[in-house]
């Protein structure tokens, strides 16, 4: 079969099971419009199917099945089309927290094997899950501060979650979890080594079960003891991700000596200022929201970040440039510091561009 005929994702049923493989190995399954849409048709075909009793997903390594789950959305796509003015980008944000929502609300056990590499939209398709299923191999973080974005996808929802200020954190720095450790911050419900997920699946496939249930007990039946998480400085993370502003931040950092917080501060130094208040803001009113409204309020900032402001002040559409087009790793930021970001900015990213009638998120309950 053609690279141009391979389908970026396969939709199988084995028995009463559904079961998903996202196939763009080359772009560590990044999602794309096709994949969000077909997916969320699929999804919902199934859930009203009385035969289908519960749905599980995984990535298309470059090896082989698992090795690889989601790096996110297909950046490329989101610089080009906003660059061209094309509708197709607002289009993608729609359907995808759309998809997003749906996974959540699923009627029916979703289990995602989350091995490899999850990230943003990866994400997105994931925190969701009835079963979240991480392994050694895992990489996962939320990392849109480095383009200039947020942790869209529902990330304010499930980042506010996230035990003290572990979700400011992941927010701000983009910071990469382990498998054990994303167990620890409860962004993931248990733990297999990589090398059963073959068996896992195959097994998975060729069982008759009789209920939904029954198949998300199975799965929870195989669930290895992980290594003990150790989640690096949590009390540091905890006295300073929970000051009000992130210039508060950034200034105890900077004036303590130990090793992770002068790295930590360097770290936040590179991103986005203005969006760094932005995620901020975002996970502090995320946390007091259901996910409707918080994947709402995404598809107002997201908005305001490819539409609202002109393409050449667009922190995300430079940061993209920077990072995977021209590939310099030098973002223009305006404002360049932490120090000169404009309160009234901020806040205009939660100005919504519709009203509620109207919002293209409006049908979400």
């Amino acid at each position: 079969m053609s690279e141009q005929m391979t389908p970026e994702v396969i939709f199988e049923v084995h028995g009463r099971l559904g079961c998903i493989t996202l196939n763009r190995p080359k772009a560590l399954n990044a999602l794309s419009l096709h994949m969000v849409k077909t997916l969320a048709q699929t999804l919902s075909q199934w859930k009203s199917d009385p035969d289908i009793l519960a749905v599980v997903i995984r990535g298309q390594g470059k090896e082989g099945p698992f090795g690889s789950f989601c790096a996110g959305g297909d950046i490329r796509f989101f610089h080009q089309a906003a660059s061209a003015g094309d509708s197709a980008l607002n289009d993608f944000f729609t359907e995808e927290y759309a998809l997003n929502h749906l996974i959540h609300t699923y009627t029916k056990p979703y289990i995602a094997f989350m091995d490899g590499i999850v990230m943003g939209g990866g994400m997105g398709i994931s925190q969701g899950a009835s079963l979240r299923v991480v392994t050694e191999r895992t990489q996962m973080a939320m990392p849109e501060t480095h383009i200039g974005l947020f942790p869209d996808v529902g990330g304010g929802y499930f980042l506010s979650r996230c035990r003290g200020a572990m979700g400011e954190y992941l927010g701000l720095t983009g910071h990469i979890l382990l498998g054990a450790q994303a167990l620890a911050v409860n962004l993931a419900d248990g733990f297999m080594e990589s090398g059963r997920l073959p068996n896992i699946w195959q097994t998975l496939i060729s069982t008759p079960f009789e209920t939904g249930q029954a198949v998300e007990h199975w799965v929870t039946s195989q669930f290895s003891r992980a290594e003990a998480p150790v989640v690096p400085a949590l009390a540091q993370i905890d006295k300073v991700f929970t000051k009000t502003t992130v210039l508060q931040m950034i200034q105890a950092l900077e004036t303590a000596s130990d090793e992770w917080s002068q790295a930590t501060a360097k770290v936040l130094r590179r991103k986005s200022p203005l969006m760094l208040h932005v995620v901020l803001a975002q996970i502090r009113k995320a946390r007091r929201m259901g996910l409707a409204d918080d994947l709402r309020m995404e598809r107002d900032m997201v908005h305001h970040c490819f539409y609202l402001r002109p393409i050449s002040d667009s922190e995300t559409v430079e940061g993209i440039r920077a990072l995977a087009i021209d590939k310099d790793h030098t973002p223009s930021w305006k404002p360049g510091r932490i120090e000169e970001v404009d309160a009234n900015e901020v806040e205009a990213f939660f100005v919504s561009p519709w009203s509620a009638e109207h919002h293209p998120l409006a049908q979400l309950g």
